[in-house]
């Protein structure tokens, strides 16, 4: 479909960028011949920077897209041209504003991706470019009245509202479970869905029409986020599963009865074991105390990559873990500092230290100790946790709700 540049529009859709990316790419750069780079620049406010790098992978090549995932290499990419289609959370994109990286004030169109969660935090980013065309992309447009009002006033509405004849939301069209995985997990999820569930007859729906099988599933899992009708479908072959993302449960939770169901892996324990020791060597390189061994393996640089080096090194302990049969994973060494996370939530959403004490060992599962000072700021905070858990912090902590407000988090990037 193509809109109008003059005009706001409003595309009600799932958050799901796999479903919508089709919709948005004629209306942003109408006219464009395929396989012909733009050349004015579209950003995309999305929810965190998983869904931002979801836009970049799903855009058209020559559309030259790009997530915000480092603040500086951002910077440097949009300072010599390089970028057509910029997507960023929304502390990010400020972020490049306030470093003068990024000037709004000559950006053609902005697209908002499912505001509904990050709402407030964007009214001082839209007062950059009062003149942009605004392409809203919601769920639910009739929870976002006053903000459209504000900045996509007299918008198009396409597609259908939630809401039944009487103009009262709709309710849920069934009851479904559900599992939360990340992007990147997608295609394992299903595979640690269907051995939890124990299934020998599987209906594994990925998008398209819905078919029911020769023979009567005995599990339904949908990968792709379904609307209201598609996943009332699904109803109809069993109790759906639906694989989501952080970012869309509050979606989820609108069209469906929602119960959670185990998926636990051997895949995310090695994941976690993983995160466990890349923290460690990241805490050895911050102490700086490793010139002994940089001078042994000089030689060895001389004549091979360093990152081959370290590759090996890791190899060969693997190796040796196994042939003396001791564990693999990291063992805990002496705490030697605390790494800062950044949190986009803060004394305006009226949260304090306690509240994030406890989403950080109710939903990411630290220990107290592994927790130390948290400065609450007035639109952020600053939580220090202890280097072998920053990674799991911030993965695990992002799409969490904190006073009602679902939370993004990564490494505090001036710590």
């Amino acid at each position: 479909m193509k809109v109008e540049r003059s005009r706001h529009v409003v595309l009600v859709r799932p958050p799901a960028v796999e479903r919508a990316g089709s919709d948005v790419w004629g209306s942003v750069f109408p006219g464009l011949a395929p396989g012909v780079s733009p050349t004015s620049l579209v950003v995309v406010v999305c929810a965190d920077s998983e869904q931002a790098t979801q836009w970049a992978d799903l855009a058209p090549a020559e559309y030259r897209a790009h997530p915000v995932t480092g603040l500086a290499r951002t910077a440097a990419l949009l300072k010599q041209g390089r970028v057509g289609l910029l997507a960023g959370a929304a502390p990010d994109l400020a972020a490049l504003v306030a470093r003068a990286a990024l000037k709004l004030a000559t950006v053609d169109t902005i697209v908002l991706a499912w505001p509904e969660s990050f709402a407030g935090e964007l009214d001082a980013l839209l007062a950059e470019a009062p003149d942009a065309r605004r392409i809203v992309l919601s769920w639910n447009p009739p929870a976002l009245g006053d903000f459209l009002e504000r900045h996509a006033r007299r918008a198009e509405i396409v597609g259908d509202l939630p809401l039944d004849p009487d103009g009262k939301p709709l309710g849920p069209a069934c009851t479904a479970r559900y599992a939360v995985v990340s992007a990147s997990r997608r295609a394992a999820a299903v595979r640690d869905a269907l051995d939890a569930l124990r299934s020998v007859r599987p209906y594994v729906w990925s998008g398209g029409a819905i078919e029911p099988p020769a023979e009567n599933p005995d599990a339904v899992v949908s990968v792709t986020l379904p609307t209201r009708e598609e996943l009332r479908t699904l109803a109809t072959l069993g109790q759906p599963v639906v694989l989501a993302l952080a970012s869309q449960m509050a979606y989820l939770r609108s069209i469906a009865a929602l119960t959670p169901v185990s998926v636990p892996s051997a895949a995310d324990r090695a994941q976690d074991r993983a995160e466990t020791l890349r923290a460690q060597i990241a805490a050895q390189i911050a102490r700086g105390d490793v010139d002994a061994e940089l001078s042994m393996l000089q030689p060895l640089f001389e004549d091979h990559d360093p990152a081959l080096v370290a590759g090996a090194l890791l190899a060969l302990r693997r190796e040796q873990g196994a042939g003396s049969g001791e564990q693999v994973a990291p063992t805990p060494s002496v705490q030697p500092g605390w790494v800062k996370v950044f949190v986009t939530v803060g004394k305006k959403d009226q949260a304090g230290a306690k509240d994030l004490v406890g989403a950080l060992i109710r939903e990411v599962g630290l220990d107290k100790s592994q927790i130390g000072m948290i400065d609450v700021k007035e639109t952020f905070s600053l939580v220090e946790v202890a280097p072998q858990a920053a990674e799991q912090a911030v993965r695990r902590l992002t799409g969490v709700s904190i006073r009602g407000r679902r939370v993004t988090a990564r490494l505090d990037r001036a710590g």
